[in-house]
């Protein structure tokens, strides 16, 4: 039986279907924007629109951004000869809090999961392959996740890579085996970043 009103049933399903958002937490949230002011809720509604409709991929790296290029990109300050490689915009958020890396990034959205069907051809490998022919690239930093999938996809573009001549390293492992690079701390990931090897 269902002790909700349609209303507010669907509020609850749709705030469900968000990751990391169980059927608890979504009842929860679901009566605490009821309670919010009608401005408030107006405000989250336009902010949630606003992103998905602004939002898009930086045209040079990937990430997101409001215009043509993201921050990083723009930012004149940063070294144009490095490039990190990251499967996730989060993982560029992770990465610049360590406050070490002063490069660009690339993000891939997504790694190489046969079990997933997501192949090379899904994900950024490409446009990767373009910026490195088309700029003068000394050094790709491969900072996918250490587990089994970010392990595959950094070893797949290194070999697409090695032709160039450039130098590619491989982010050390102080971020545990089968861990996210967004959850790990600024200390652990600044380390990782300062002991990364070359592949």
């Amino acid at each position: 039986m269902n002790f909700y009103s349609r209303s507010l049933s669907k509020l609850i399903d749709e705030l469900s279907r968000l990751p990391g958002i169980g059927r608890k937490t979504a009842q929860r949230l679901a009566f605490y924007i009821i309670d919010m002011p009608k401005e408030d809720v107006s405000n989250l509604s336009n902010a949630i629109l606003e992103a998905k409709e602004n939002l898009r991929y930086c045209t040079v790296c990937y990430n997101f951004t409001d215009g043509d290029l993201c921050n990083v990109c723009s930012d004149k300050t940063r070294d144009p000869s490095t490039i990190c490689v990251v499967s996730d915009p989060r993982d560029v958020v992770a990465m610049e809090k360590t406050r070490e890396y002063h490069g660009l990034y690339h993000v891939l959205h997504g790694v190489i999961s046969p079990m997933d069907g997501v192949g090379p051809e899904d994900i950024k490998i490409k446009e990767l392959l373009e910026r490195i022919k088309n700029n003068d690239i000394k050094e790709i930093i491969l900072a996918t996740n250490p587990d089994i999938e970010g392990e595959a996809t950094a070893m797949y573009i290194a070999k697409l890579i090695k032709p160039f001549g450039i130098k590619v390293t491989r982010i050390a492992h102080g971020v545990p085996v089968g861990g996210d690079l967004e959850y790990t701390d600024v200390v652990t990931l600044s380390r990782a970043l300062e002991g990364r090897r070359e592949m």
